[in-house]
C-alpha cells in the first residue's frame, strides 16, 4: 500500500525528511521544490511504513486505501509525476544546517511586521538562535495574516496550519502583540530602537484592479473572502446575491474558492468557521450558476490541480467545461486538462453549477448603479517570443450577472519610510535586505520576507524557504556586527 499527498504543500518537507527511503519528491535540494504545487510520493518506492503521516503537520498524507472518492484522483497525480523525467535524485535530502550565531552582548532581538505564514516562519527560525527574542507586530486583532482571513472555512486542512503556528507562538522569546499598526501605534523608529533589526512580512495587501469601463460596479474575489472569513475591515460589506449567476473575472485558486462558497449547500457551511453575517447571507442567495472565466486557455490555468478536485468534490453542484472552450489545448497534455476533459459539458441536474470558461478577456461591466454582466473579448492562443499570449479575435460576448467579482491577483502596498519598486509592487532587496534604490546599498537592519519580498508567488509553504533565506541573510549581518545593539529597553 502507497501513501498520497492530498493537497498543495505546506512546504514544512518534514515528511522528506522523515522518509526513510526517499520516496517524495521533489526534496529541499531539487530546483523544482520551491515552485511545486504540492510534494508526490513514489508508489514504486513508497514502503507503507507511514513516517510521512506522522511528520505531516497538516494531515495532508493518506494510505492509499484510506482515499474517498473525492481523494480518489490524487493517487493518479502522484504516480503521473514520476511517469515524467526527472534529475537524478539526491540519497537523501539535506537538512538545512543550524543557524550559527557569534557570541555578542546581547542575544539577536528583532520586530517581525506582521503576522501571516511569511513571519512566523521567520519567527521560528529567528528562535532557533539560543536567547533569541522576537516580537511580533500585528494590526489585526487576531494573527496569521492571509492563513487565517485567506483560507477558505470548508479547507479545513489547510487551517490546520494554524497550529503549526501556535506552537511557533508558544516558544520562550517569542511575544505576540496583536491590534498595534506600525505607523500608526508605533514607529519603525521605534522598532530599530529596541530592536537589532526590524523585517516587513506584511503581505500584499492590495488588489490588483481592472482598468476598463464599469470597473467600479465589481468588487474584488479577495474583499468577498475576507467577508466570509470574517476580517474586521469587511465585516460590514453587503454583495448582491439576487440574480441567479455570477462572474468572476480570474481562474486561480481565490477564484475557485469564491465559486464553491457561492454553490455550496448553506447547511454544510454551517459546520466550518464562516462568518454568520455571510452564512445567513448565503442562505437567501439566488446565486445558481457562477462563471469562472480566464483569459488564456485551459492549459494555461491558474489554479492547481489539487484545488479543481477540492472543486469536484463539493455535493450537488456540476462543474462543467464548454467543449469549444477545451479545443485550443488539443494537442496538449498534463496538468489539469485530462480532468477538465471529463468535464465537458458534463450535468447531473444539479441545481447550482460552476462553469469555467476560457479565452476571454474583460472589455467592460455592464450595468449603471450596479453590475448587470460583462462583456467579454473572445480570444484565441498566439506565441509570441516563446510565450503564449491571448490576442483578440474581434468577436464579443456578454453574459448576465448580477454578482461580479475580480480575482486577477494581489499587489504589495508602499511600506512607510522603506523604497518601494511600483512596478513590482514589492521593497527592492537582496536575499531579504532591503536595499536602497540609488546606492544599490543595504538599509541597516531592515529586512523583508514573503509576498512584499518576492511578489504574490507560492503557496503557505513557499514562505518557509523565502523566510529562511532572510534570516539567514540577517543573522549574517548580526554575526558581522552590522546590526547595532538596541539603545533602549522593551
Amino acid at each position: 500500500m502507497t501513501h498520497v499527498v492530498t493537497q498543495s504543500c505546506c512546504n514544512d518537507a518534514s515528511c522528506v525528511h522523515a522518509c526513510p527511503v526517499n520516496c517524495i519528491h521533489p526534496t529541499p535540494d531539487e530546483p523544482d521544490f520551491a515552485t511545486s504545487e504540492m510534494l508526490y510520493i513514489d508508489p514504486a518506492s513508497c514502503v507503507d511504513c507511514g513516517a510521512c503521516i506522522t511528520a505531516c503537520p497538516v494531515g495532508a498524507i493518506v494510505p492509499h486505501g484510506a482515499l474517498d472518492d473525492a481523494r480518489r484522483p490524487f493517487l493518479t497525480i502522484n504516480a503521473d509525476f514520476y511517469r515524467r523525467p526527472r534529475p537524478p535524485a539526491p540519497i537523501l535530502a539535506p537538512v538545512s544546517e543550524p543557524l550559527r550565531v557569534r557570541p555578542r552582548p546581547e542575544p539577536p532581538r528583532v520586530a517581525i511586521v506582521g503576522s501571516g505564514p511569511a513571519a512566523m516562519y521567520a519567527a521560528d527560525e529567528l528562535l532557533t538562535c539560543p536567547g533569541a527574542r522576537v516580537d511580533v507586530y500585528e494590526r489585526l486583532p487576531f494573527p496569521y495574516g492571509l492563513a487565517r482571513t485567506g483560507v477558505a472555512p470548508d479547507h479545513r486542512s489547510t487551517r490546520q496550519i494554524a497550529e503549526q503556528f501556535d506552537t511557533i507562538a508558544r516558544q520562550d522569546g517569542f511575544r505576540l502583540h496583536t491590534g498595534v499598526e506600525v505607523g500608526r501605534d508605533v514607529t519603525h523608529d521605534d522598532l530599530l530602537a529596541r530592536h537589532h533589526a526590524v523585517l516587513y512580512a506584511v503581505g500584499a495587501a492590495s488588489d490588483r484592479r481592472l482598468d476598463v469601463p464599469g470597473a467600479s460596479l465589481a468588487a474584488t474575489a479577495t474583499e468577498f473572502v475576507a467577508w466570509y472569513n470574517g476580517h474586521p475591515d469587511h465585516a460590514d460589506r453587503a454583495f448582491d446575491l439576487a440574480h441567479r449567476r455570477a462572474v468572476i473575472v480570474g481562474n486561480g485558486n481565490v477564484a475557485l474558492d469564491v465559486a464553491r462558497i457561492l454553490t455550496t449547500d448553506p447547511d454544510v457551511l454551517a459546520d466550518t468557521d464562516i462568518a454568520r453575517p455571510a452564512l445567513e447571507a448565503l442562505r437567501a442567495s439566488r446565486v445558481e450558476e457562477v462563471v469562472v472565466a480566464g483569459r488564456r486557455g485551459p492549459a494555461q490555468s491558474a489554479f492547481t490541480l489539487s484545488e479543481l478536485v477540492g472543486l469536484l468534490s463539493v455535493p450537488g453542484v456540476d462543474v462543467t467545461v464548454p467543449a469549444e472552450d477545451l479545443e485550443s489545448a488539443a494537442n496538449e497534455d498534463g496538468g489539469a486538462l485530462p480532468l477538465l476533459r471529463t468535464l465537458a459539458e458534463r450535468g447531473s441536474g444539479a441545481r447550482r453549477r460552476i462553469v469555467l470558461r476560457y479565452l476571454l478577456t474583460p472589455e467592460r461591466i455592464l450595468g449603471d448603479a450596479r453590475a448587470t454582466g460583462v462583456e467579454f473579448a473572445r480570444n484565441e492562443l498566439a506565441l509570441a517570443e516563446g510565450t503564449v499570449r491571448a490576442v483578440p479575435t474581434g468577436e464579443r460576448e456578454s453574459v448576465d450577472a448580477g454578482l461580479v467579482l475580480t480575482s486577477i491577483g494581489y499587489r504589495g502596498r508602499p511600506v512607510p519610510g522603506l523604497p518601494f519598486d511600483d512596478a513590482t509592487g514589492t521593497v527592492p532587496n537582496r536575499l531579504g535586505r532591503v536595499v536602497d534604490p540609488a546606492s544599490g546599498d543595504p538599509v541597516p537592519g531592515v529586512y523583508v520576507a514573503g509576498w512584499i519580498k518576492r511578489g504574490p508567488t507560492g503557496f503557505i509553504g513557499t514562505n518557509k524557504t523565502c523566510a529562511r533565506e532572510t534570516v539567514r541573510a540577517l543573522i549574517e549581518d548580526y554575526n558581522n556586527d552590522r546590526l547595532p545593539a538596541p539603545h533602549l529597553t522593551r
